[in-house]
């Protein structure tokens, strides 16, 4: 299809995430992607090929078309694509899960298999609901969270995103009601605040008796706002729960599989969720698929009540293509070394983000692990920075006051310097 056809076509049918319909403006038609490159179908700002810093929205950690991934998928295509996962099973479902309860922290040994990010929270709060009901208390029906925080789309993940800075203030009134802390102090390297602690826990106890669970996002709030918190804080929920008989969940779908540094973000202060969400990099960014572990704990309870299912099944469940890719993708995450290509990467963005600090408009420019935000007193137009980052032969996809890159792990030095060269001319143009 001509390129400028598939572009009028898009706009008048194909609604985009956060976008309005029809479209307003004109979309980047992608042609192919290999490695880290996206191809375009024609040229934008002059340039045909883009280093992708986004990771496809920090999925694709390998890149594009990995020729283990790729042949991952083929054998298991001449298997089969799906099968039902009610009543049946199959090898490659049955080794991701074991390979998921090997590689997360001890006492998660049970894995619900889902087909995305926010399903997985949902899961993961049904779970927390439907514990409490089965051994008697329904009234632990509330969630607490702290500001800043973003764990998806659907109705009940919604609930616990950011009520005021959130992009779900419009649905005030429709969601179920839940507590929220203050925002957590920032900065990884900044200590755990006495007083923030308190408040965490004093909150925590004033509302036990209707408290199903905690959930957060741990060390990282993505969405929300890229802010980064004490891995100390982890703990003191940890505590606070066990203290006060309420459940912790922790969602790792986008801080999951090395991203932050360590395999999982819980790992920075050696603490276990009773929960945990995965999803996003779990498969390598190949087929859309996620996870929630719990501990026997959680399992035990819930199969002890009167309804002793746990009761969800997405259609897509356990999907045989998408298992067998994510057991390649995490198997070629532990081959290829994903520590140090993830601590090679942080050592290039701290060093070539650091000259944003002086640039105009500039608050704070941090980096954590594969994470590198420069955060600006004012909101981006994302148009225009985009257009910037384009310009430099980069795809970056900028929101709210954050110019912000999540790069592959596989991305080379000079497509790190690329990247970096980006972020900086995009923070000029915003």
């Amino acid at each position: 299809m001509d390129p400028q056809q598939l572009i009028a076509l898009d706009r008048a049918h194909v609604w985009h995430p956060y976008g309005p319909m029809p479209g307003r403006t004109d979309p980047v038609v992608v042609e192919s992607a290999s490695g880290v490159r996206l191809r375009l179908a024609q040229p934008v700002e002059g340039v045909g090929e883009l280093v992708d810093g986004m990771s496809s929205w920090w999925a694709a950690v390998h890149g594009y078309g990995h020729p283990v991934l790729d042949a991952a998928v083929r054998d298991q295509l001449g298997r089969m694509s799906h099968v039902m996962f009610g009543g049946l099973t199959h090898e490659p479902a049955v080794r991701l899960a074991t390979k998921l309860v090997e590689i997360t922290p001890e006492p998660l040994r049970h894995v619900f298999l889902s087909d995305s990010g926010s399903v997985s929270v949902e899961v993961a709060v049904k779970m927390c609901l439907q514990y409490w009901r089965s051994l008697g208390r329904p009234e632990k029906r509330r969630l607490l969270t702290w500001r800043g925080g973003y764990h998806g789309d659907t109705f009940q993940t919604m609930a616990v995103c950011d009520p005021d800075g959130g992009m779900h203030s419009a649905w005030s009134g429709l969601l179920p009601s839940q507590v929220f802390a203050d925002l957590p102090p920032a900065g990884f390297d900044a200590g755990v605040d006495e007083a923030y602690a308190r408040h965490l826990a004093d909150l925590v106890e004033r509302h036990a008796h209707e408290l199903a669970a905690v959930i957060v996002e741990p060390v990282v709030q993505g969405t929300g706002g890229m802010r980064f918190h004490a891995p100390g804080y982890l703990k003191v929920l940890r505590e606070v729960a066990d203290a006060n008989d309420v459940l912790l969940i922790f969602d790792e779908v986008a801080t999951g599989f090395g991203r932050t540094g360590e395999l999982f973000a819980a790992d920075h202060a050696s603490v276990a969720p009773d929960v945990m969400c995965l999803g996003k990099s779990l498969t390598g960014g190949y087929l859309s698929m996620a996870a929630t572990l719990c501990t026997s704990r959680v399992a035990d309870g819930i199969s002890r009540g009167e309804l002793p299912v746990l009761a969800h099944g997405p259609t897509f469940m356990g999907n045989p293509l998408a298992s067998a890719v994510a057991n390649a993708s995490i198997e070629l995450l532990f081959q290829d070394d994903w520590r140090q290509q993830v601590k090679g990467i942080e050592s290039a963005l701290r060093k070539a983000l650091e000259p944003a600090t002086v640039l105009p408009g500039v608050v704070d420019v941090r980096v954590l692990g594969a994470i590198g935000v420069v955060q600006l007193d004012h909101d981006v137009d994302v148009a225009v920075a985009s257009r910037a980052a384009m310009r430099e032969g980069v795809w970056l996809r900028p929101y709210r006051d954050m110019i912000y890159t999540m790069p592959p792990f596989v991305t080379g030095d000079d497509d790190l310097a690329r990247i970096a060269a980006g972020v900086l001319a995009t923070v000029a143009a915003a």
